[in-house]
């Protein structure tokens, strides 16, 4: 995927996210801020996702198992 098709998307996902938080904040405020926590650690995890060392598997060390 090109970078500037990411950049992209990662702007239309980000203008959804803060639609969906206007929304809900517009109802009930205590919701909105859960909803807002929960959407930044899910971002937080996808970030460290998407850095994960080529080759690496999956959980490393604390997978178990043997390495081969």
């Amino acid at each position: 995927m090109t970078p500037t098709r990411r950049l992209v998307l990662l702007a239309i996902e980000v203008a959804f996210v803060v639609l969906v938080l206007a929304g809900a904040a517009l109802v009930y405020v205590p919701a909105a801020l859960v909803l807002g926590g929960l959407a930044g650690v899910l971002a937080c995890e996808r970030a460290l996702a998407d850095r994960r060392v080529a080759g690496e598997r999956r959980g490393g060390d604390a997978a178990g198992g043997e390495r081969q």
